[in-house]
Protein backbone atom coordinates (compact mmCIF):
# COMPACT_ATOMS: atom_id res chain seq x y z
CA UNK A 1 0.00 0.00 0.00
CA UNK A 2 1.19 3.51 -0.84
CA UNK A 3 1.77 6.33 1.58
CA UNK A 4 -1.46 8.03 0.45
CA UNK A 5 -3.54 4.94 -0.20
CA UNK A 6 -7.23 5.88 -0.39
CA UNK A 7 -6.65 9.62 -0.06
CA UNK A 8 -8.32 12.18 -2.33
CA UNK A 9 -6.23 15.17 -3.39
CA UNK A 10 -6.77 18.42 -5.28
CA UNK A 11 -3.70 20.08 -6.82
CA UNK A 12 -3.70 23.50 -8.49
CA UNK A 13 -1.18 24.33 -11.19
CA UNK A 14 -0.91 20.60 -11.81
CA UNK A 15 -0.51 20.65 -15.59
CA UNK A 16 3.26 21.16 -15.47
CA UNK A 17 6.32 21.56 -13.28
CA UNK A 18 6.05 20.92 -9.55
CA UNK A 19 2.30 20.39 -9.69
CA UNK A 20 2.57 17.74 -12.38
CA UNK A 21 5.39 15.91 -10.59
CA UNK A 22 3.40 15.96 -7.35
CA UNK A 23 0.23 14.68 -9.03
CA UNK A 24 2.13 11.76 -10.55
CA UNK A 25 3.81 10.96 -7.23
CA UNK A 26 0.57 11.20 -5.25
CA UNK A 27 -1.10 8.83 -7.73
CA UNK A 28 1.76 6.33 -7.44
CA UNK A 29 1.36 6.51 -3.67
CA UNK A 30 -2.32 5.55 -3.91
CA UNK A 31 -4.18 8.87 -4.00
CA UNK A 32 -6.93 9.84 -6.41
CA UNK A 33 -5.98 13.24 -7.82
CA UNK A 34 -7.96 16.19 -9.18
CA UNK A 35 -5.83 18.21 -11.60
CA UNK A 36 -6.85 21.89 -11.54
CA UNK A 37 -5.26 24.22 -14.09
CA UNK A 38 -6.02 26.72 -16.86
CA UNK A 39 -3.94 24.57 -19.23
CA UNK A 40 -6.44 22.01 -20.50
CA UNK A 41 -4.03 20.18 -22.79
CA UNK A 42 -1.38 19.83 -20.11
CA UNK A 43 -3.89 18.90 -17.43
CA UNK A 44 -5.56 16.22 -19.53
CA UNK A 45 -2.13 14.82 -20.37
CA UNK A 46 -1.43 14.36 -16.66
CA UNK A 47 -4.76 12.59 -16.22
CA UNK A 48 -3.97 10.27 -19.14
CA UNK A 49 -0.57 9.45 -17.69
CA UNK A 50 -2.04 8.63 -14.28
CA UNK A 51 -4.78 6.52 -15.84
CA UNK A 52 -2.20 4.67 -17.94
CA UNK A 53 -0.40 3.74 -14.73
CA UNK A 54 -3.59 2.40 -13.17
CA UNK A 55 -4.40 5.46 -11.08
CA UNK A 56 -7.47 7.66 -10.75
CA UNK A 57 -7.50 11.32 -11.80
CA UNK A 58 -9.78 14.00 -13.19
CA UNK A 59 -9.00 17.31 -14.90
CA UNK A 60 -10.86 20.41 -13.69
CA UNK A 61 -10.44 23.65 -15.68
CA UNK A 62 -9.70 26.34 -13.12
CA UNK A 63 -8.48 29.92 -12.97
CA UNK A 64 -7.37 30.05 -9.35
CA UNK A 65 -7.82 33.83 -9.20
CA UNK A 66 -11.58 33.44 -9.76
CA UNK A 67 -13.77 32.51 -6.78
CA UNK A 68 -16.34 30.61 -8.82
CA UNK A 69 -13.64 28.43 -10.39
CA UNK A 70 -12.13 27.62 -7.00
CA UNK A 71 -15.52 26.72 -5.55
CA UNK A 72 -16.26 24.52 -8.55
CA UNK A 73 -12.89 22.77 -8.26
CA UNK A 74 -13.60 21.79 -4.67
CA UNK A 75 -17.17 20.75 -5.46
CA UNK A 76 -16.18 18.64 -8.47
CA UNK A 77 -13.42 16.93 -6.50
CA UNK A 78 -15.92 15.90 -3.82
CA UNK A 79 -18.48 14.86 -6.44
CA UNK A 80 -15.89 12.71 -8.23
CA UNK A 81 -14.08 11.18 -5.27
CA UNK A 82 -16.52 11.51 -2.36
CA UNK A 83 -14.34 13.73 -0.17
CA UNK A 84 -11.25 15.95 -0.09
CA UNK A 85 -8.32 14.94 2.12
CA UNK A 86 -5.41 16.93 0.66
CA UNK A 87 -5.28 20.36 -0.97
CA UNK A 88 -2.01 21.43 -2.60
CA UNK A 89 -2.15 25.11 -3.55
CA UNK A 90 0.63 25.20 -6.09
CA UNK A 91 -0.43 27.49 -8.96
CA UNK A 92 1.86 30.48 -9.40
CA UNK A 93 3.37 33.04 -11.75
CA UNK A 94 6.40 35.32 -11.64
CA UNK A 95 7.17 38.82 -12.84
CA UNK A 96 10.85 39.76 -12.61
CA UNK A 97 10.77 43.53 -12.08
CA UNK A 98 11.35 46.24 -9.50
CA UNK A 99 8.42 48.21 -8.08
CA UNK A 100 8.80 51.14 -10.53
CA UNK A 101 8.96 48.70 -13.45
CA UNK A 102 5.90 46.71 -12.34
CA UNK A 103 2.53 47.84 -13.67
CA UNK A 104 -0.51 47.88 -11.42
CA UNK A 105 -2.05 45.14 -13.54
CA UNK A 106 1.06 42.96 -13.16
CA UNK A 107 1.06 43.51 -9.41
CA UNK A 108 -2.61 42.62 -9.10
CA UNK A 109 -2.20 39.50 -11.23
CA UNK A 110 0.76 38.23 -9.19
CA UNK A 111 -1.11 38.76 -5.93
CA UNK A 112 -4.26 37.15 -7.34
CA UNK A 113 -2.60 34.00 -8.67
CA UNK A 114 0.06 33.53 -6.00
CA UNK A 115 -1.72 34.48 -2.77
CA UNK A 116 -5.41 35.31 -3.26
CA UNK A 117 -5.79 31.87 -4.85
CA UNK A 118 -4.66 30.23 -1.61
CA UNK A 119 -7.30 32.20 0.30
CA UNK A 120 -9.99 31.29 -2.21
CA UNK A 121 -9.23 27.57 -2.44
CA UNK A 122 -8.96 27.26 1.35
CA UNK A 123 -12.16 29.23 1.87
CA UNK A 124 -14.06 26.49 0.05
CA UNK A 125 -11.95 23.49 1.05
CA UNK A 126 -11.71 24.03 4.81
CA UNK A 127 -15.44 23.62 5.56
CA UNK A 128 -15.46 20.40 3.49
CA UNK A 129 -12.46 19.04 5.40
CA UNK A 130 -13.83 20.12 8.76
CA UNK A 131 -17.13 18.30 8.19
CA UNK A 132 -15.19 15.15 7.27
CA UNK A 133 -13.05 15.26 10.40
CA UNK A 134 -9.87 16.88 9.08
CA UNK A 135 -7.46 17.21 6.22
CA UNK A 136 -4.13 18.54 5.02
CA UNK A 137 -3.32 21.76 3.16
CA UNK A 138 0.07 22.47 1.59
CA UNK A 139 0.83 25.84 0.01
CA UNK A 140 3.68 26.64 -2.36
CA UNK A 141 5.54 29.70 -1.15
CA UNK A 142 9.20 30.33 -2.03
CA UNK A 143 12.59 31.01 -0.53
CA UNK A 144 11.84 34.56 -1.65
CA UNK A 145 8.82 34.49 0.65
CA UNK A 146 11.33 34.35 3.53
CA UNK A 147 14.11 36.59 2.21
CA UNK A 148 14.13 39.31 -0.41
CA UNK A 149 15.10 38.85 -4.04
CA UNK A 150 16.22 41.39 -6.63
CA UNK A 151 13.90 42.43 -9.45
CA UNK A 152 11.02 40.32 -8.14
CA UNK A 153 9.01 42.69 -5.96
CA UNK A 154 5.52 41.38 -6.67
CA UNK A 155 6.65 37.76 -6.45
CA UNK A 156 8.39 38.26 -3.10
CA UNK A 157 5.39 40.10 -1.66
CA UNK A 158 2.89 37.49 -2.84
CA UNK A 159 4.94 34.56 -1.57
CA UNK A 160 5.57 36.26 1.77
CA UNK A 161 1.79 36.52 2.08
CA UNK A 162 1.49 32.77 1.52
CA UNK A 163 3.92 32.08 4.37
CA UNK A 164 1.95 34.22 6.81
CA UNK A 165 -1.44 32.97 5.62
CA UNK A 166 -0.20 29.42 6.18
CA UNK A 167 0.70 30.20 9.78
CA UNK A 168 -2.61 31.96 10.43
CA UNK A 169 -4.67 29.07 9.06
CA UNK A 170 -2.66 26.54 11.06
CA UNK A 171 -3.60 28.41 14.23
CA UNK A 172 -7.24 28.79 13.24
CA UNK A 173 -7.94 25.24 12.10
CA UNK A 174 -5.77 22.92 14.18
CA UNK A 175 -8.71 22.11 16.42
CA UNK A 176 -10.57 20.90 13.32
CA UNK A 177 -7.73 18.44 12.68
CA UNK A 178 -6.61 20.38 9.61
CA UNK A 179 -2.86 20.71 9.21
CA UNK A 180 -1.58 23.64 7.12
CA UNK A 181 2.03 23.92 5.96
CA UNK A 182 3.95 25.46 3.10
CA UNK A 183 6.97 24.54 1.07
CA UNK A 184 9.57 27.10 0.04
CA UNK A 185 11.33 25.78 -3.06
CA UNK A 186 14.51 27.23 -4.43
CA UNK A 187 15.14 27.52 -8.16
CA UNK A 188 13.61 24.46 -9.80
CA UNK A 189 13.87 23.22 -13.38
CA UNK A 190 10.34 24.09 -14.49
CA UNK A 191 8.80 26.23 -17.26
CA UNK A 192 8.72 29.10 -14.75
CA UNK A 193 12.51 29.05 -14.47
CA UNK A 194 12.75 29.36 -18.25
CA UNK A 195 10.25 32.21 -18.14
CA UNK A 196 12.45 34.03 -15.63
CA UNK A 197 15.41 33.77 -18.00
CA UNK A 198 13.27 35.20 -20.80
CA UNK A 199 12.07 38.12 -18.68
CA UNK A 200 15.62 38.93 -17.57
CA UNK A 201 16.84 38.58 -21.17
CA UNK A 202 19.44 36.01 -20.19
CA UNK A 203 20.39 32.83 -22.07
CA UNK A 204 18.62 29.94 -20.30
CA UNK A 205 21.85 27.96 -19.90
CA UNK A 206 23.59 30.93 -18.28
CA UNK A 207 20.61 31.63 -16.00
CA UNK A 208 20.37 28.03 -14.80
CA UNK A 209 24.12 27.92 -14.18
CA UNK A 210 23.82 30.99 -11.95
CA UNK A 211 20.83 29.50 -10.14
CA UNK A 212 22.89 26.38 -9.38
CA UNK A 213 25.34 28.42 -7.28
CA UNK A 214 24.31 26.86 -3.97
CA UNK A 215 25.81 24.18 -1.67
CA UNK A 216 24.39 21.24 -3.66
CA UNK A 217 25.57 22.85 -6.93
CA UNK A 218 22.40 22.28 -8.93
CA UNK A 219 18.88 23.56 -9.31
CA UNK A 220 16.07 21.41 -8.01
CA UNK A 221 13.99 19.00 -10.05
CA UNK A 222 10.18 18.99 -9.82
CA UNK A 223 10.49 15.54 -8.28
CA UNK A 224 12.72 16.93 -5.49
CA UNK A 225 9.94 19.30 -4.49
CA UNK A 226 7.19 16.70 -4.96
CA UNK A 227 8.84 14.38 -2.44
CA UNK A 228 8.80 17.18 0.14
CA UNK A 229 5.12 17.81 -0.57
CA UNK A 230 4.44 14.10 -0.13
CA UNK A 231 6.01 14.25 3.32
CA UNK A 232 3.76 17.13 4.36
CA UNK A 233 0.69 15.41 2.89
CA UNK A 234 1.33 12.08 4.59
CA UNK A 235 0.98 10.80 8.13
CA UNK A 236 4.76 11.00 8.42
CA UNK A 237 4.21 14.68 9.26
CA UNK A 238 1.18 14.14 11.52
CA UNK A 239 2.55 16.51 14.21
CA UNK A 240 3.68 19.20 11.75
CA UNK A 241 1.55 22.28 11.13
CA UNK A 242 2.21 25.97 10.59
CA UNK A 243 5.71 25.31 9.27
CA UNK A 244 7.69 26.44 6.24
CA UNK A 245 9.77 23.67 4.71
CA UNK A 246 12.66 25.09 2.69
CA UNK A 247 13.67 22.82 -0.21
CA UNK A 248 16.43 24.71 -2.00
CA UNK A 249 19.68 22.75 -2.03
CA UNK A 250 21.05 24.94 0.77
CA UNK A 251 20.51 28.26 -0.96
CA UNK A 252 19.27 30.01 2.20
CA UNK A 253 21.70 28.27 4.55
CA UNK A 254 24.10 31.18 4.72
Amino acid sequence: MGTLEGKKALITGAASGIGRATALLFAREGAAVAIADIDREGGESVVETIAGQGGSAVFIPCDVSVAEDCNRAVERTVQKFGRLDILFNNAGIIRRATVPDTTEEEWDRAMAVNSKSVFLMCRYAIPVMARAGGGVIINTASGWGLVGGRRAASYCASKGAVVQLTRAMALDHGEQNIRVNCICPGDTDTPMLQEEARQLELPPVEFVAGAADRPLKRVGSPEDIARAVLYLASDASSFVTGTTLVVDGGGLAG
